[in-house]
């Protein structure tokens, strides 16, 4: 229907659903215009605009098929890949150019590309570029391209917020649907959909079993964030099964990559978010699986439309968690669907097993028998001269695993047996000197080496410490020093008199260790002694003093000079005087009596009561006598 009208040369706002030839309705228009290719001719006649790089590679291999007869040239113009290739393209000519807005507007302002020749212009999926906020790089590109032009709009939703923006630049445009009595934006009748209420952490498990499922072929699972698409991945490939993820953050080469190894079967699970919703046409898939729920009835639409097109059948499966209800209730309304209250499933549910004819006892890993698939690594990465930095995949494949631990299995060294070597300073035992005996025999002669610790401290060492508690420390303490301590001399209770008779020479003996409590009795007796000795004459005069026999100071031995060769001996420790009783049970101290014999005793308080009534009775006895 849109065919004839496009090849009258009329602007057009196409609607259709997704899978129904969309591409064809303009590409063939498009390519009949401008005609064959002419030597003379270098500028570009036809430009198509896409959102994505995907959908630019697929729509440049579509026009490439229907040009096959005309010859056309067509060149496919994205971001991610070198500029050389396209700008010697440019060059040599070309009749249709294929890209996204912002490399073209980047070959515009380095004056490789010349759109003032453009006669047909198309904007596939213009829904999704202005969603995309390509708005502004469009605006610029209708500025450089002839206002005498066929201008067409294509796209499977189109909300009437497009449709007003697109009168702005289209010359009296007809609107055609290609179903008038279907509501906007319906989903393919071919695709059964079934919609679940599932549990975040159980989801996966779900997965697994339903790609095990009965007659399953190529499968695309839809995930909302760049970091999901990673974790599904990463996790369905550790359970077994060929899997590959396509999202912005890799580089060119490899979401290429991946496209053609799913093309090819070499995997049969793609992970992706919604940059390969969008007009992405394989064959043989059979099942679409919404991870996450979709944002809004457009996305919905074009996710489920990657299944059952053209004419095929497929199935859709869609897991809503809680929090999600009500958004799906929203997409529910808008599409006019039958799944307002999604039946909650987990992955024992009979159900599931059922409604996806799955077999019974399937488990969430791929058994070893059933894993046929070559893998994403069988697939070559094309150098495409990327611009940007080459992103690396969320996790390593299972089959990149496997052959790197082939690779050091095989680069390991075999094991050979070895024999234990005595060695003795690096050398082998049998090769040293003879073995010397432990304990070495120390000649008497021989220097002895100065001892670091006295001899006091040695023997303090060796005695052995007796145990002590907390109630006999203070007892073990007394006991050690009185065993330090030397013996005290007797107390003397001499009188005056037998003072007297004591000779002189017993002053001169040694005596032990003084006390503090024994200076002032060694000093009194000391002066008694001395008055004995020298008793007064009787003209009132002193005989001479006699001459107390005092020994001679020990000589002093000089030291000898300090050498570097002798090791000086350690200093021996003064220790504190110690003033320890002789008896521990002798009275030290005692306090003064401050009574005197007139001092009379305090009564009690039955004397003092009884005193009271004597005194009471003797004055009643006063009273009578007066």
């Amino acid at each position: 229907m849109a065919l004839p009208l496009a090849l009258s040369g009329q602007d057009l706002i196409g609607q259709a659903r997704t899978g129904t030839g969309k591409t064809y309705a303009f590409g063939i228009a498009m390519l009949q215009s401008i005609g064959k290719p002419r030597k003379n001719r270098k500028k570009p006649r036809g430009l198509v605009i896409v959102p994505t790089r995907e959908l630019a590679v697929q729509v440049s291999e579509d026009l490439v098929t229907a040009a096959g007869k005309l010859g056309s040239r067509v060149l496919t113009v994205y971001g991610g890949r070198a500029y050389e290739p396209q700008i010697e393209a440019l060059k040599a000519g070309v009749d249709v150019i294929v890209g996204t807005p912002g490399r073209l507007l980047d070959l515009v302002k380095q004056k490789h590309l010349d759109l003032s020749q453009i006669t047909t212009l198309v904007l596939d999926e213009a829904d999704r570029m202005l969603d995309l906020g390509f708005l502004p790089d469009i605006e610029r590109i209708f500025k450089l391209i002839p206002a005498e032009r066929q201008t067409m709009l294509f796209s499977a939703t189109m909300p009437g917020e497009i449709v007003a923006l697109s009168r702005k630049y289209l010359n009296r445009p007809t609107h055609v649907r290609a179903e008038f009595d279907s509501g906007e934006g319906e989903a393919t009748p071919q695709v059964r959909q079934i919609v679940w209420r599932a549990h975040r952490m159980d989801k996966i498990e779900i997965v697994s079993r339903l790609l095990q499922a009965d007659g399953r072929g190529l499968t695309m699972v839809f995930c909302e964030t760049k970091r999901a698409c990673d974790m599904v991945a990463e996790q369905l490939d550790t359970r077994g099964f060929a899997v590959a993820a396509v999202h912005g953050d890799l580089g060119q080469g490899q979401r290429e990559q991946a496209l053609r190894a799913f093309r090819n079967g070499k995997i049969d699970v793609l992970v992706a978010t919604d940059v390969a919703a969008r007009g992405i046409d394989i064959d043989d898939v059979t099942h679409v699986v919404n991870y996450d729920c979709p944002t809004d009835d457009k996305t919905y639409v074009h996710r489920i439309g990657r299944t059952g097109r053209a004419g095929r059948t497929g199935i859709a499966v869609t897991f809503v968690e809680w929090e999600e209800l009500t958004r799906w209730k929203m997409i529910n309304q808008m599409l006019g669907l039958d799944f307002a209250e999604p039946e909650e499933t987990y992955s024992t549910s009979p159900h599931v097993y059922s409604e996806l004819n799955i077999p019974k006892g399937t488990k969430g890993v791929l058994p070893h028998a059933a894993r046929s698939r070559a893998g994403l690594s069988a697939e070559r990465i094309e150098d495409l001269g990327e611009t940007g930095r080459v992103r690396a995949r969320g996790g390593r494949r299972r089959d990149e695993r496997e052959r790197e631990h082939e690779r050091e299995r095989e680069d390991r060294p075999a094991r050979t047996s070895r024999q234990r070597r005595r060695t003795r300073g690096g050398r082998e035992l049998a090769e040293s000197a003879p073995e010397r005996p432990e304990v070495e025999l120390v000649d008497a002669k021989s220097e002895e080496t100065p001892a670091i610790f006295t001899t006091d401290e040695i023997q303090a060492a060796a005695e052995p410490k007796p145990a002590r508690g907390r109630r006999g420390a203070a007892s073990t303490a007394i006991e050690q020093a009185l065993a330090d301590a030397p013996e005290a001399p007797a107390r003397r209770t001499r009188s005056r008199k037998a003072a007297d008779d004591v000779p002189v020479e017993e002053v001169t003996e040694a005596t032990p260790t003084r006390t503090r409590g024994s200076v002032a009795e060694e000093a009194a007796e000391t002066r008694a002694v001395r008055r004995a000795a020298a008793p007064e004459s009787e003209s009132g005069g002193r005989a001479a003093e006699p001459v107390v026999e005092r020994r001679p100071a020990p000589a002093v031995q000089p030291e000898p000079a300090p050498s570097f060769l002798t090791t000086p001996a350690a200093p021996v420790r003064q220790e504190p005087e110690r003033i320890v009783p002789a008896n521990p049970f002798t009275v030290i101290f005692q306090s003064p009596d401050l009574a005197t014999d007139d001092d009379d005793i305090a009564p009690s308080a039955a004397t003092e009561r009884k005193q009271q009534r004597r005194q009471a009775r003797g004055g009643g006895n006063r009273r009578r006598t007066n």
